[in-house]
């Protein structure tokens, strides 16, 4: 099996690494900090616990608080720092001369292009992006994100690498904002939002139109599909009609800035576009977990 390191033992870098291993791969996993990487076994047992992963699985994971000896001899590493361009970059010229030629170097920015991220490193032939969801060990779908500069055999080196693990890996054959999955969803909250600030319903209304109608064949009928489905001549006539009426604003959502500036973050501060408390918030979070076990993991 190659062999992963994982820069970032925050909740991704932890949860990427934690997938691999449960998958058999010895993973290097790096953190700055020291304090930071001794939970680690202990929170890769609790989740294993969780997930029904032989809890032995948490020994494919190697700690190291230095980068050089962390990622010398892998063949894939996968960046999980925080999203600051400088220390991305900064971390990349690192990578970039403590690899071999032919280790993929991956960024799982969802934010900041994978271009900007290798600017300071002079062969961007072997970086690229993989951006995973969040909670990575649950959702399938790993983004590949090519550059310019992106040699396509280690693109397909690295589907070929989180295919045989088990998950769900796209070609992204532009470095894009927001790359495919993420222009769809916050295409969709755009909307959403502006339907509650222009008072056609709230908060509540906007959700559960979501959850009881088209949200409920997403999983099994994507758009593309669906449009088929319909037949193109309609999905052309209802566009003729609706388009020019759906929010195509290129800034922010006045009402979302307004609650920002207010600081009515969501649950973070109890207040958003529902009211929250720790119970509340709580069962948002078990609830969207139970369905993820269920349908990813049949439990």
């Amino acid at each position: 099996m190659e062999k992963i390191a994982v820069v970032g033992a925050g909740m991704m870098g932890q949860g990427i690494a934690e997938f691999f291993a449960s998958k058999g791969y010895p993973v290097n996993l790096y953190a700055r900090r020291q304090e930071v990487l001794d939970q680690v076994h202990d929170k890769a047992r609790a989740n294993f616990k969780v997930f029904g992963v032989d809890e032995n699985a948490v020994e494919n994971i190697a700690l190291f608080n230095n980068l050089k000896s962390a990622v010398q001899d892998a063949d894939l590493v996968i960046e999980n720092a925080a999203e600051n361009i400088e220390v991305k970059q900064n971390l990349f010229a690192e990578m970039a001369a403590s690899t071999g030629s032919e280790c993929i170097l991956a960024s799982n920015t969802s934010v900041i292009p994978i271009t900007k991220v290798a600017e300071k490193v002079a062969d961007g032939r072997r970086i690229l992006g993989t951006h995973w969801w969040n909670p990575p060990f649950l959702i399938p779908l790993v983004e590949v994100v090519q550059t310019e500069r992106t040699d396509l055999k280690y693109v397909e080196r690295c589907i070929a690498i989180m295919t045989a693990a088990g998950k769900v890996a796209v070609h992204v054959k532009r470095d894009v904002a927001g790359f495919v999955a993420n222009r769809m969803q916050h295409a969709l909250w755009r909307e959403a939002i502006s339907i509650v600030e222009h008072g056609i319903c709230d908060a509540e209304t906007v959700d559960l139109c979501v959850k009881n109608s088209f949200g409920l064949r997403l999983p099994v009928l994507a758009p593309l599909e669906n449009a088929d489905l319909v037949g193109l001549d309609l999905t052309l006539a209802i566009h003729n009609n609706i388009l020019s009426e759906i929010e195509a604003s290129p800034n922010p959502s006045p009402l979302l800035t307004s609650l920002v500036k207010h600081g009515d973050l969501g649950m973070k501060s109890g207040l958003g576009f529902y009211h929250w408390n720790a119970e509340t918030s709580q069962a948002v979070r078990t609830r969207l977990s139970t369905y993820l076990k269920k349908v990813v993991l049949g439990k």
